[in-house]
């Protein structure tokens, strides 16, 4: 039995972010013979529930990259932001006036000014025009109201709350320097963990909370060694559990970055690369690990 951790977007869901049919049989065969398939993303619990539900899968989850897991119907575990990271993250948030959302146990939350704030970053012309063309533009463009998120006028209204507890942060950084200005205010603050899933957003989390714990937490839970887990990707916030599985898989659309910290790289996520991974790699166990 292997616990195979897959990304969802840019991986298994291919650039028009649909899980392809030839994805679905490959996940679908390894459950039948025996694997654990988990999904492991960076976006919340209700949205990868969403998105296995569409197309009838069913497998554990490591929501928010890893810091929220779930299987067999019940929390595993839940890595939050202590109160003083998030008072801390959220004033470099506010004074950037970056469009943002955070996610908690409950639910996920908004500025109800986000889309002016994302509008006087796309006005300002110091967005570079590549970043249009990207894949993940769109996702995170969109305004969080069409996600479900709740809205408020002032952060503190939440995270002074003490009904919520804060997994989460993530911020569309679409101004180059602004985004490096936040990830060196963000690095100033201790024990937290920075990551990104595109090149131009950082999510904020404890420093427990990544992909490569939660792929630990997961094959515990399954008795699985962690010799016999593997994590397929494409992002930078998936090199953590490159770093943890026995074998792992850059897709083919990966950047460069995160191919070298992989063993093995497969199609894109437009070619099926998950379901050639499985079949190749996982079920006909062909593979030799580079060294």
């Amino acid at each position: 039995m292997k616990l195979i951790a897959l990304d969802l977007d840019g991986t298994t869901l291919n650039s028009k972010k649909e899980i392809s049919e030839e994805n679905i049989i490959a996940i679908k065969k390894a459950q039948q013979h025996g694997h654990i398939v988990m999904a492991l993303s960076g976006r919340s619990q209700k949205s990868i529930m969403a998105e296995m539900t569409k197309y009838g899968l069913t497998c554990p989850i490591g929501a928010s990259n890893g810091t929220i897991l779930f299987a067999d119907e019940k929390l595993l575990d839940l890595f939050s932001l202590t109160q003083s990271q998030i008072q801390k993250i959220a004033l470099e948030l506010e004074k950037e006036g970056v469009p943002y959302n955070f996610t908690t146990n409950t639910g996920s939350f908004a500025p109800k000014d986000w889309g002016d704030r994302l509008e006087k970053i796309l006005s300002s012309g110091r967005v570079p025009a590549e970043y249009f063309d990207n894949e993940h533009y769109k996702m995170f463009t969109t305004h969080p109201s069409v996600y479900g998120h709740s809205l408020f006028d002032q952060v503190e209204e939440i995270i002074n709350s003490e009904e919520f507890t804060i997994l989460k942060f993530l911020n569309v950084s679409l101004d180059p320097e602004q985004k490096k200005r936040l990830q060196q205010s963000f690095e100033s603050i201790e024990d937290i963990n920075i990551a990104s899933s595109s090149p131009f957003n950082l999510e904020v989390t404890h420093i427990d909370g990544h992909k490569g714990n939660g792929l630990k937490r997961m094959a515990r839970h399954f008795g699985i060694p962690v010799e016999d887990t593997i994590a397929i990707g494409d992002e930078k916030n998936d090199i953590p559990m490159f770093n943890v599985a026995g074998l792992s898989i850059a897709m083919g659309n990966a950047e460069e970055e995160v191919k070298q910290h992989s063993d093995i790289v497969t199609l894109t996520n437009d070619e099926n690369g998950v379901a050639y991974a499985i079949e190749k790699y996982i079920l006909k166990d062909s593979y030799v690990v580079k060294t």
